[in-house]
């Protein structure tokens, strides 16, 4: 748990043909519903996706806005405005939180539905929904839906092929597996998609996760820990020392007087992805 880094590389064979799958719709596609996680949406942004992306009209529905600060995200959503894009910021677990998307499809797409309602023709906005894993991008299309209309999961890779829904509002949507890319050029961005659950559990190791989450975010976001573990981090303490604390304050302790390092790890990063260690922006 004491190295100085922790490489994180996630790239199974199904996202290599799901992104081959999403190149060839999207010359049938209207808009990018582009769905990132409110805590880390710069992390988030795949850039194998954005290539692909670059000529379409966009929506970035940043998810899970509840689980940071409105003040965090305002410094960072002007990156995704521009004359082809904009963005919403919602949770869509949250009933009718994504009735403004139709709203704007309908807005970007303005001069191509009078052209089409010109000759008669009752048109339905194409959407593809794309993201990394586990932003909830399911979650989404069935709140756009009032209905259950995709399989959802709080884990990595639920989506694995994909699926087209209709919506009420006249969208045609897209659902997506979650995307990757072949390799991290930056430790920061693959950590925090592992810390938000984008890369799978199966491949990481949790206790050095959650030891380069703590080492991370544990000054900046000191009153957190200390709130929700009960715990006093002194400016003395090194990463080590908190976890220490950690598991003392949450009884891991192992017969014969041990820490459980690995119990409390698992821990931490579950309580950071149900929301219960407060707001944190990752970005």
């Amino acid at each position: 748990m004491e190295s100085e880094t922790m490489r994180i590389n996630w790239f199974p064979g199904h996202m290599t043909k799901a992104l081959r799958e999403m190149e060839a719709e999207l010359k049938n596609i209207d808009i990018l519903l582009y769905v990132l996680d409110s805590r880390a949406p710069q992390s988030s942004l795949n850039p194998k996706l954005s290539s692909l992306a670059k000529n379409k009209k966009i929506i970035y529905v940043l998810n899970k806005a509840d689980l940071v600060e409105e003040s965090e995200l305002d410094k960072i959503t002007k990156i995704f405005v521009s004359p082809n894009s904009t963005f919403v910021c919602l949770n869509s677990q949250v009933s009718n939180s994504s009735r403004k998307i139709p709203i704007i499809c309908r807005e970007l797409l303005k001069d191509k539905l009078q052209s089409k309602l010109a000759k008669g023709i009752a048109y339905s906005i194409k959407c593809m929904v794309v993201g990394v894993p586990n932003c909830g991008k399911s979650t989404l299309i069935n709140n756009l839906c009032h209905q259950g209309k995709t399989e959802t999961g709080d884990k990595a890779g639920v989506t694995r092929g994909k699926q087209w829904v209709v919506t009420k509002d006249g969208l045609t949507l897209l659902d997506t597996p979650g995307t990757l890319w072949p390799s991290f050029d930056d430790n920061r961005v693959a950590r925090n998609l592992a810390y938000i659950g984008s890369i799978r559990d199966e491949v990481l190791d949790t206790s050095e996760l959650a030891f380069f989450f703590i080492k991370d975010l544990s000054v900046k976001y000191k009153g957190n820990f200390e709130t929700r573990y009960n715990i006093c981090i002194k400016e003395s303490d090194e990463t080590l020392d908190i976890l220490d604390k950690i598991c003392q304050s949450r009884k891991c302790v192992l017969k014969g007087g041990d820490l459980d390092y690995d119990r409390a790890c698992g821990i931490i990063i579950d309580d950071f992805r149900k929301g219960r260690l407060g707001k944190i922006f990752l970005d």
